[in-house]
């Protein structure tokens, strides 16, 4: 989609684009557009900035900002309202990734219009493998099985080890986030209340708190690991549907 690109996080260039969003951030708009703004949340300051080129250009779809975590707010950022648009991309589905024969389609089953049989040409085996191999463009494209496991588990490690104590600043124990996700893991879908998730927990850290769970969640949320599945309650009351609870649910992790 973008016709030029900035790499914020580019090792050569990130002290100087960081510089540069301080003092002059309008100089990293220009080039061709769409411009694809990469890894934006590096420097807040790209946001009021791409805002105000907005309204000054009058033109929809000049600008992508694309980021891995949620952006600290600060004080003088603009919510963006009316002028940037907020998308969500979640890993890749089997039909995306070319793994799904794409005979049923969901759509038109609940519009009757479609045949709900279907011999599936996917084994159990590789059901599991797929499973466990995530849907992450770089892993899906990857024809070796092993590597593609192998790094489906290292991005496992990664989050334990580093990027979700980068989400808010705060060290958080590895091997208490593993277990974490594997309880998450087991109550995937399911109305799991936080006391749950700890009573999992405690079994290796009786020293944990509801409140440290908590937090280690929030931050899992913050880096886009989970997300919460919102209730279905179609043709319920209003008073009702608001009673349902979300879900906490494992959106990117095989």
């Amino acid at each position: 989609m973008a016709k030029s690109v900035l790499y914020m996080q580019d090792a050569d260039t990130l002290k100087i684009n960081i510089l540069m969003a301080k003092t002059k951030p309008s100089l990293l708009l220009e080039g061709e557009t769409p411009r694809l703004l990469d890894e934006w949340q590096v420097a807040p300051e790209l946001w009021n900035a791409v805002r105000f080129a907005v309204d000054k250009r009058r033109a929809n779809g000049r600008f992508i900002l694309t980021g891995s975590v949620i952006p600290t707010r600060t004080n003088d950022m603009h919510t963006g309202t009316g002028r940037i648009a907020r998308m969500k991309m979640r890993t890749m589905s089997l039909y995306e990734t070319g793994d799904s024969n794409d005979k049923i389609s969901l759509e038109k089953m609940f519009e009757g219009k479609e045949n709900v049989e279907s011999k599936s040409n996917i084994s159990i085996e590789q059901l599991a493998f797929l499973i466990n191999r995530g849907g992450w463009p770089a892993v899906a494209r990857q024809t070796n099985e092993k590597i593609a496991l192998a790094t489906a588990n290292d991005y496992l490690e990664a989050v334990a080890n580093e990027d979700i104590s980068k989400a808010d600043g705060i060290e958080k124990k590895p091997d208490r986030v593993k277990d974490l996700l594997r309880s998450l893991a087991r109550n995937i879908s399911a109305e799991a209340k936080n006391s749950t998730i700890l009573n999992d927990l405690i079994k290796n850290d009786e020293a944990l708190s509801q409140v440290t769970v908590i937090q280690y969640i929030e931050a899992l949320k913050k880096i886009f690991v989970i997300e919460d599945l919102p209730a279905w309650n179609p043709k319920l009351a209003l008073k009702l549907q608001y009673a349902q609870l979300p879900k906490d649910i494992l959106s990117t992790l095989p």
